[in-house]
């Protein structure tokens, strides 16, 4: 009568041939290696998003959000204006990012891009005193040998474009600029050259410069790995300090993390919040990115990567590092993708003035 092994999984392990066994050894072994760093790591997310935030981490009226481009392309007017000003009374938004581009792959941007900009800031500008819009402008980036199907950071003639289209926005009635150009690769040169040409040339206009960040290594040495597999998401804390340094207001987007559960997700937000408050210089706005949109892939799970966990996790950063700075504010992430639940959320756990 055949009799069960019942000695368990090292008794199997025995039977192998010797060549077999150390394969299977090694294979154990790489598998605990691969694991214990994401078991230890889901463990500090988890962690960072315990606790109670404190009772003044709440809005301070420096909050932002990203618009479409329906903006200044004619397809909005003045019932969607007075709609988007009962949206915004009482909260913090003072920023409105209109997508104004985008750029051209050469930095140039057309003005048939933007044909209703002069109505959408002086029409803001009456109706809703005390809001700045800025001029989204952005494109993909591409490198020497990566094709021509982009703009190249490291082309003089294509920076001083850039700058001449950010003149341009200005003279068309905007604020500011906020430049949203991606992937940066944390450390480029050319793109800390494009913010000290762009930078004076918007201020000299009497406008303020935005920029859009990507996030900062969650452990060290992260956006190395990240590059050998394609995907140059995260810069180190000194190279976000130095585009801050740069800029009058920086915003992180802190979404897109491929996290699969909303603590895990919150618990990144609030290390990330710490991170840049770090990293970013006092007299600087540092805004952290809210999910305001609901898609599912690979890199954005909608039921992770929640506007009320975002907005939690970067309460509790600003309770453990940020003290009582007033320089801080959330960005929201986007106008056309959002739903009643996102705008709740935030009004409810970020707080409203007045």
């Amino acid at each position: 009568m055949h009799r069960p092994d019942t000695r368990g999984p090292l008794t199997a392990l025995r039977r192998l041939r010797p060549g077999r066994r150390l394969v299977v050894r090694l294979a154990v072994v790489l598998a605990l290696v691969l694991l214990a760093p994401l078991v230890l790591a889901g463990s500090a997310l988890r962690a960072a998003y315990a606790g109670a935030p404190a009772d003044d981490a709440v809005t301070r009226g420096r909050d932002a959000v990203w618009l479409g481009h329906a903006w200044v392309d004619g397809r909005k007017g003045d019932a969607d204006l007075a709609a988007l000003g009962r949206r915004l009374a009482g909260t913090g938004l003072r920023d409105l990012y209109v997508h104004a581009g985008p750029l051209e792959h050469d930095g140039t941007l057309p003005a048939s891009a933007h044909p209703r900009a002069r109505w959408l800031a002086d029409s803001v500008h009456r109706e809703l005193p005390g809001v700045r819009v800025q001029a989204w402008l952005g494109d993909k980036l591409v490198r020497p040998g990566e094709g021509s199907d982009g703009l190249r950071l490291d082309s003089a003639p294509a920076r001083d474009a850039v700058v001449e289209s950010s003149r341009q926005v200005m003279r068309a009635g905007f604020d500011g600029v906020h430049l949203d150009v991606e992937p940066v690769r944390s450390g480029d040169g050319s793109f800390l050259a494009l913010l000290d040409a762009l930078h004076p040339a918007v201020t000299s206009a009497g406008g303020v410069l935005s920029v859009a960040a990507q996030q900062i290594d969650p452990l060290p040495s992260m956006h190395r790995a990240a590059r050998l597999m394609g995907s140059p998401k995260w810069w180190t804390q000194k190279y976000f300090g130095q585009v801050a340094r740069r800029t009058d207001q920086i915003a992180v987007m802190s979404y897109d993390t491929a996290l699969p559960v909303e603590s895990l997700y919150g618990g990144y937000v609030a290390r990330q919040t710490a991170l840049a408050l770090r990293a970013t210089p006092a007299g600087v706005d540092l805004l952290m990115g809210l999910p305001f949109f609901h898609t599912d892939d690979m890199g954005h799970h909608g039921h992770a990567e929640t506007a009320a966990a975002a907005v939690r996790g970067a309460r509790l950063g600003l309770t453990r590092e940020g003290g009582d700075r007033q320089r801080f504010g959330l960005a929201l992430y986007v106008d056309f993708a959002a739903t009643e639940g996102d705008w709740r959320a935030y009004r409810r756990d970020w707080g409203t003035r007045g």
